[in-house]
């Protein structure tokens, strides 16, 4: 077990962390340094569970890790195709949108191209410590690897993501019959794509759809059925007075905003990101099923307005209980596996409220920079990335923001560590606060 000491760790190699990486290096040269970045995976992957071969982005190329901050960065997405001679291909698909592959592809090339910040990969966070003065001033964090090992810091970033939503009612079936969105292309591939397996998908967005004429593909024999509250699938509120509400300069806006507000605003917004299927998707489900009623086979169902009430095994089967909500009528279904398209906890993951119990605040909020409110003196600081929908909008846990949030961090970081105020540069703030619609 070894032991050492950074000034900054951040936790988790995805999206957020890694602008944060290039922000650090841009902006702050002298704590670039003494940065490190930790994955618990081996590589950087984007949406491990769903980077599906066909499956698109629903974001410009232009909101990539840096360009809204500083467009001449070389860390940008143009000249991640540049360098791979792929630029003249990419501009001739006249497309704003990236395959989700290649934003992964794009994701690794980042932080292999990194010169000061460091990534380690292969290292797993368990716990972390608060390390306190005797008058109770926090003064840093011990964060325990799985392995054992322990890194000291002083400040602390975690951008590890949110908690798979997994409904209750699934808690009880088998590991093996029940595989959400996150652990698709892993698990898929312990099911015998020879059976004629009846197949669940639970769930009526984006998510869901995908799983579901994914399982078309890896599962030849298969019969879907999709499983949804809603009354049917809709495509995504993606009008442009609404993609400016995605803007990081509305970030202020909505930070400013009454509760009731707040509420109004991520309700509104719901469809233009979590309830809805991109135009493509919706075209192509659409045109299955369209094919499947004509050739009579009736191998694809839609269960719309239908509550999962209970889920138990009988012998080798799941056995699902739908209650129709038009009616409240109860029906059994029986099925072989059970895929949730069912999104994420849009509450502060587990890990964040253990840290925060672990230090006695009652309640998870941050400042409009990110920096949790540690409710005492502190000479040490955490940051939380990706969670913070609550309070800073609906785009926060996407990559809209993240050139300019980065930002942000890095900015205030600077400020926290000196005893005296910082002078955030005009360019650098206006920078940091650019926006472009999705």
């Amino acid at each position: 077990m070894a032991h050492r000491k950074v000034e900054l760790l951040a936790v988790g190699a995805g999206p957020a962390n890694l602008a944060l990486a290039v922000a650090i290096e841009e902006l702050a040269p002298e704590l670039a340094g003494d940065t490190l970045l930790i994955e618990r995976d081996q590589d950087i992957v984007w949406q491990r569970g769903m980077l599906l071969p066909d499956a698109l982005s629903q974001v410009s190329f232009l909101k990539d890790l840096v360009t809204l901050r500083n467009p001449q960065s070389r860390f940008s997405f143009v000249n991640f195709l540049h360098a791979n001679d792929r630029l003249d291909a990419f501009v001739n698909l006249g497309s704003w949108v990236p395959y989700r592959s290649e934003i992964s592809e794009y994701l690794q090339w980042v932080a292999d191209e990194l010169t000061t910040v460091r990534i380690e990969y292969g290292r797993e966070c368990v716990s972390v410590t608060a390390q306190t003065a005797q008058d109770g001033e926090i003064t840093g964090w011990v964060v325990a690897l799985a392995n054992g090992d322990t890194i000291e810091c002083r400040y602390l970033v975690i951008g590890a993501g949110r908690d798979a939503h997994v409904p209750e009612v699934f808690a009880g079936l088998p590991a093996e019959r029940v595989i959400h969105s996150t652990q698709y292309t892993q698990r898929i591939r312990e099911v015998n794509a020879e059976l004629p397996h009846r197949v669940a998908v639970i769930g009526g967005a984006q998510s869901a759809a995908e799983l579901f004429g994914q399982a078309l593909r890896d599962l030849p024999e298969c019969r879907p059925t999709l499983i949804m509250r809603s009354i049917g699938l809709n495509g995504y509120e993606s009008s442009k007075f609404t993609n400016e509400l995605y803007y990081s300069s509305f970030i202020d806006e909505f930070y400013d905003s009454a509760p009731e507000a707040r509420r109004q605003l991520l309700n509104e917004m719901y469809r233009s990101n979590y309830g809805g299927l991109a135009p493509a998707t919706l075209d192509a489900l659409y045109r299955q099923f369209y094919q499947d009623r004509r050739s009579g086979e009736g191998r694809l169902g839609m269960q719309a307005m239908t509550d999962v009430r209970g889920a138990r095994m009988d012998g080798d089967e799941v056995v699902l209980t739908l209650a129709d909500r038009k009616t409240g009528a109860e029906r059994e279904m029986r099925t072989d596996l059970v895929l949730l398209g069912t999104g994420f906890v849009r509450d502060m993951p587990r890990s964040v409220r253990e840290l925060g119990e672990s230090i006695g605040l009652e309640r998870i909020e941050v400042s409009r920079h990110y920096r949790l409110d540690l409710g005492r003196p502190a000479s040490a600081a955490v940051y939380l990335q990706g969670v913070n929908e609550a309070t800073h909008g609906i785009a926060d846990s996407l990559l809209s923001v993240l050139a300019g949030r980065s930002a942000e961090i890095t900015l205030d970081i600077l400020a926290h560590r000196s005893t005296a105020p910082v002078a955030i540069p005009a360019q650098a703030r206006e920078l940091a606060l650019a926006g472009a619609a999705v």
